[in-house]
């Protein structure tokens, strides 16, 4: 799909020894996933050797190396953002740096010196000129100060408008992952199409204030209707057509904000959860793994893992201290496996005891849903593996139904994976390796029922 840039002049025509300032690119092996790396190292005004690090297919640039050290030929780069670093040796032709990256345990990788580093295609990215303006703005929700992009059609308005919501972790205005950056999508898609959107950083991340990991799920929602409040002041916006478009933990958020506020006029769940996050993290580990190629006796002792964890997690779902609650998993972990917990279950202890992580645990969607009258647009991909369309549509469908509500669509696009792009494997892994950010027809079948839903 993509190919390598082709490599550097190599360094032994020059008489002088070879120098490590330049570009280059490597790929570390994985197993399941291949990510390509760069590193640019220069020297500053001072004459010290200053780099960053690129992990292309994860779409991060400029990641900050805070010590490059060269000598002898070798070379150390010491990487805190990412707990990591990296130990090489430059070949004789300075062509090539053969070493080790560490993060955790220790993995080959070697680097080649390239003109230019290979970039992401992300085709469908928005490329000015845009037939709508774009608006930096920032309103307040208490003491948390939040920051967004409004788009707004040409006209005169008033439109009707959406406010797009992130999935969980931080995540910032176009909900940006390895390249792909799917709200500037559908945002710039409606706002060609009529309506006004507002798309938001998290908590912390960008220009907002506070962080997002230590926000539940609840304080997403009261986020939400701190934005519908803002957007009801805009002349441009007109106050009775405002929606709320959720993806993935955003699918929680938005029907819950909908069944707090009558100023939201209609919900749009793209791969929102059915049911509780627990139900939602089995079958999802299930799936990604068998996605990945792991067989029966794998997905079985990691499913021992999650029952042990998610154990714990229920009967602690009332304590706040979250020290106690990762000793009480230390423990329990030892009680079971006879050792204390390695590594990569420390880290998981560390992750799912975060206040957002435990209010989505427990939460049953259904106690929100029941009360939402509002048009509801419930939208997966049929090969979604994080949360599969077949344990959550008929959820979805069947407590808004139950419940009264008259305006309720489903729809589940072949082929489509999480992320709503057309996919192989489907599994977390191939994202970044898939060019297409957002299917065409799902933004179509969107924009044609918001349309539908905001005709006055």
């Amino acid at each position: 799909m993509r190919l390598f840039l082709p490599l550097a002049a190599a360094a032994a025509l020059f008489a002088q020894a070879p120098g490590i300032e330049g570009n280059w690119q490597g790929t570390l092996n994985l197993g399941a996933v291949k990510l390509r790396l760069a590193v640019h190292i220069k020297k500053d005004a001072s004459g010290k050797l200053t780099s960053t690090i690129d992990s292309i297919d994860q779409g991060a640039n400029g990641i900050p190396v805070a010590a490059t050290m060269f000598s002898a030929n070798v070379l150390h780069l010491d990487i805190p953002a990412i707990h990591g670093t990296f130990d090489g040796k430059l070949n004789q032709s300075g062509s090539q740096i053969k070493g080790t990256f560490t993060q955790g345990a220790g993995l080959p990788l070697t680097f080649e010196r390239v003109e230019k580093v290979a970039e992401l295609n992300r085709p469908q990215t928005p490329k000015p000129p845009f037939p709508y303006r774009a608006i930096d703005v920032e309103y307040a929700n208490g003491a948390i100060q939040l920051a967004g992009t409004l788009t707004v059609p040409q006209g005169a308005g008033p439109f009707p408008a959406a406010l797009l919501i992130t999935g969980s972790g931080p995540q910032d205005r176009d909900e940006s992952l390895m390249g792909h950056k799917p709200f500037w999508i559908i945002a710039d898609h409606l706002s060609r199409h009529g309506v006004a959107v507002l798309r938001v950083d998290d908590r912390g991340v960008g220009k907002s204030s506070g962080k997002s990991s230590d926000e539940t799920i609840q304080e997403m929602a009261s986020d939400v209707l701190s934005g519908i409040a803002f957007l009801k002041t805009r002349g441009e916006v007109d106050p009775r057509r405002i929606g709320v478009i959720g993806h993935s933990e955003g699918g929680i958020v938005g029907p819950m904000a909908a069944s707090e506020s009558p100023d939201i006029a209609f919900v749009v769940m793209l791969a929102g959860p059915g049911v509780t996050g627990e139900q939602v993290l089995y079958l999802q580990a299930d799936l990604v793994a068998r996605s990945m190629g792991a067989g029966d006796a794998a997905i079985a002792a990691n499913r021992k893992i999650q029952e042990l964890i998610f154990r714990v997690l229920r009967d602690d779902r009332n304590n706040n201290d979250r020290e106690a609650v990762i000793a009480h998993l230390r423990q329990a972990w030892k009680v079971q496996q006879g050792s204390d917990a390695p590594p990569a279950i420390e880290a998981q202890f560390q992750s799912i005891t975060s206040p957002e992580l435990r209010s989505f645990l427990f939460h049953d969607p259904a106690d929100a849903l029941k009360k939402v009258k509002v048009p509801v647009l419930a939208m997966n991909g049929s090969r979604d593996v994080q949360v599969p369309p077949r344990q959550n549509l008929p959820a979805i469908v069947a407590t808004l139904t139950a419940a009264g509500n008259p305006d309720v669509t489903a729809v589940e696009l072949p082929g489509l994976n999480h992320l709503f792009q057309h996919c192989k494997k489907c599994s977390p892994t191939e994202y970044g390796e898939i060019e297409e950010t957002f299917a065409p027809e799902a933004l179509d079948v969107m924009t044609d029922w918001i349309a539908r839903h905001t005709h006055q």
